[in-house]
């Protein structure tokens, strides 16, 4: 008999939708939206619904796995535990526990993924990661000029007079937020969209804009400009509200708008329409990932961060500089969960270095990995160099329900659960503000394992169990406790299927922000306390024309690699059918300058790798511009980061995934 129960979407997404899935026979057959949600509304994408696929496939793995002389056995449980705890009790001994690399990304967004912390903080303090290959930068950007990265509920869009979608494809990566933007241009709201690729975001716009990628923050440097030149500003704000005002000023004054256009390839006039709209307030910004992946990457979102600050879009309803909403995460109790105190060591690297680190570091040197919610083998930058560092550890560990590119790679495999076979609440911190709770449905498949099971596994066995002895109620109840006093609790989660999280909907509506000064900063202290310049600057990428004009005369093409439709990053392709291939996709200038055709075999390639994939040629991008989605597994072709960079963006906080010229051939 088949019975219809409320769940969540574990992927870590902008959406985070609310599910209906249907049970029959103690298996998942049928994963649907729920209509009751307040956002998400009963529509869900194909990645969600790929998860029935990815709960039932015969190609999970479901016993843990130890290879031997290049092969993989399978081992019991008990096994594996005692020779991965005695491991971590034999480097910790030797070495120090840093020698111990906690690798990981964000393939869940579950509550209780953070119980990883807890155990490697109760363990010492391992060589963990800092930044993210994702958002990292403007995270940090934005930290600088608000003090936090905070967004505006998505209702409030319908208050604002026009929307500027900046380097972001929300048809493809944002559903939800696309049917808002089809009501707010059926309500009279001007919609902009700004992007080297003409998308589908763009096709629903009333003006596109193409821009040369890397340079959208000297895009902002020409509309500030303008606004000023026009006297647009709001004067207030800047005298009020904002400190460093001056410096930028300086800036803006040793620079043409010629020159910006010039480098952007945007022409002047757009620059000052741009201003005009960002004038008539209220305007929002609606920020992409994309363009903070860059050498210059964290400048570029401080920049546009401070054209909503002058022309008087922040703190208003219809404004904002929409980036991230770190409110969602910061409801939850993680110090709780994650037991910071307990570490007595650390050692931090970026998440985009980590592999530099592994083949680098010293005293100590790093001699074990374990992988988490993740699959650096597939996400890193430069994977050659991804697999050279990783095939050095002597001992690799990881947890996953698939033989991934990373997982090939590994010592010790640990089959982890997938969604539906355990408890948790899920959220984002990206769009929307709800908190959405996920049933056990079914049983696990094979061994299978929670990531709290294991965990606790091995707390017994190095001698901290104690931290860990708690039920999967008492860890969910821990985490929710900071909300209890706004009545969400798991019985109400249990109960209702979401919630409202206690966020401003409007941020910095006060205009109170919580950095140093207590104002909008566009000269930042906090960036000057931690080493770097706080005035912004007009920083380009780091590999164009302008900067390395001998690479770019090797290499003249701009590469990008955005998120792929049909998988949450790498997690999907296994699933696809038919089996993906690689898909290189061109400018209309470029399949003309070297008689590419649809269909064509390509090379693409730099000093890092190459890649070869089959062309698509788009109708309608910026010239001298490549895309390759990321995420491609290596029995379907590879993946575009082995041309990608390991070097991290100006505030050390972000990738440079997009900053990447190549060339291209016929193969």
């Amino acid at each position: 008999m088949a019975n219809v129960f409320h769940s969540a979407c574990p992927l870590n997404c902008w959406d985070s939708c609310a599910f209906k899935v249907t049970v029959e026979d103690g298996k998942v057959v049928k994963i649907e939206g729920d209509e009751e949600h307040p956002i998400t509304k009963g529509k869900i994408c194909g990645r969600g619904r790929m998860l029935e696929k990815r709960i039932n496939s015969s190609e999970r793995l479901l016993h843990p796995l130890k290879k031997v002389d290049g092969e993989f056995l399978r081992i019991s449980w008990e096994q594996a535990l005692d020779e991965v705890s005695g491991k971590l009790r034999d480097y910790k001994n030797r070495f120090g526990s840093t020698s111990v690399l906690h690798s990981h990304d964000y393939a869940n967004g579950g509550l209780l993924i953070n119980l990883d912390s807890r155990f490697f903080n109760c363990y010492g303090g391992v060589t963990e990661l800092t930044g993210s290959l994702c958002w990292g930068s403007g995270i940090e950007a934005q930290s600088w000029d608000f003090g936090d990265a905070y967004s505006h509920a998505p209702g409030d869009l319908l208050n604002s007079k026009s929307i500027i979608i900046w380097g972001r494809n929300v048809a493809r990566t944002n559903m939800h937020l696309y049917e808002e933007l089809q009501k707010a241009k059926k309500a009279g709201i001007k919609l902009y969209v700004i992007d080297p690729i003409f998308n589908a975001t763009a096709k629903i716009a009333n003006r596109y804009i193409s821009i040369k990628p890397g340079f959208d923050g000297l895009l902002a440097a020409g509309i500030m400009k303008e606004i000023l030149r026009l006297e647009l500003e709001d004067r207030g704000f800047i005298e009020n509200c904002s400190i460093g005002f001056a410096d930028l000023e300086a800036l803006l004054n040793s620079v043409s708008l010629e020159y910006i256009s010039s480098v952007t390839e945007v022409p002047a006039e757009v620059m000052t329409e741009l201003a005009y709209i960002y004038g008539n307030r209220p305007a929002a910004t609606m920020f992409g990932l994309g363009m903070q992946r860059y050498a210059n990457g964290g400048n570029t979102i401080r920049l546009i961060d401070a054209l909503a600050a002058i022309s008087g879009n922040i703190g208003i309803p219809g404004g904002g500089a929409n980036f991230a909403n770190r409110q969602v995460g910061q409801s939850f109790n993680l110090q709780a969960l994650t037991l910071p105190g307990r570490k007595t060591s650390g050692r931090t690297v970026s998440m985009m270095q980590q592999a530099e680190a592994i083949l680098s570091a010293v005293n100590p040197e790093i001699k074990m990995g374990i992988v988490t919610c993740g699959n650096p083998l597939t996400q890193l930058p430069d994977t050659n160099k991804a697999r050279e560092a990783f095939s050095s550890l002597e001992t690799l560990v990881v947890m996953d329900q698939y033989m991934t590119d990373t997982a090939e790679l590994a010592d010790y495999i640990l089959p982890v659960t997938s969604a539906f076979e355990t408890e948790d609440v899920y959220y984002s911190s990206m769009y929307h503000h709800y908190v959405n709770h996920g049933p056990k449905l079914v049983d696990p498949q094979g061994e299978a394992k929670t990531d709290e099971w294991i965990w606790t596994e091995l707390a017994k066995r190095l001698g901290f169990g104690e931290e860990f002895s708690f039920s999967r109620e008492d860890w969910l109840r821990m985490g929710l406790s900071s909300l209890s006093e706004d009545g969400i609790t798991l019985e109400s989660l249990r109960e209702n299927k979401f919630a409202e999280l206690p966020v401003d909907p409007v941020p910095w509506n006060d205009l109170k922000f919580k950095t140093e000064s207590g104002k909008f900063e566009f000269t930042s202290l906090a960036a000057e306390k931690a080493g770097f310049e706080g005035k912004l600057s007009l920083s380009l990428p780091s590999e164009t024309k302008w900067t390395r004009p001998e690479l770019a005369a090797k290499y003249p093409y701009s590469l990008l690699s955005i998120h792929p439709l049909r998988s949450n990053h790498s997690q999907h392709y296994h699933l696809l059918t038919p089996s993906p291939k690689v898909k290189v996709e061109v400018s209309e200038d470029i399949a003309q300058e070297i008689e590419l055709g649809d269909g064509d075999l390509a090379r693409v390639w730099n000093d890092r790798g190459e890649l070869k994939g089959i062309v698509s040629i788009l109708k309608k991008a910026h010239p001298g511009t490549i895309n390759i989605d990321e995420g491609n597994w290596s029995k379907f072709g590879g993946s575009v980061n082995v041309l990608t960079s390991d070097r991290e963006s100006d505030n050390r906080q972000g990738s440079t995934l997009f900053d990447c010229l190549v060339n291209i051939e016929k193969a």
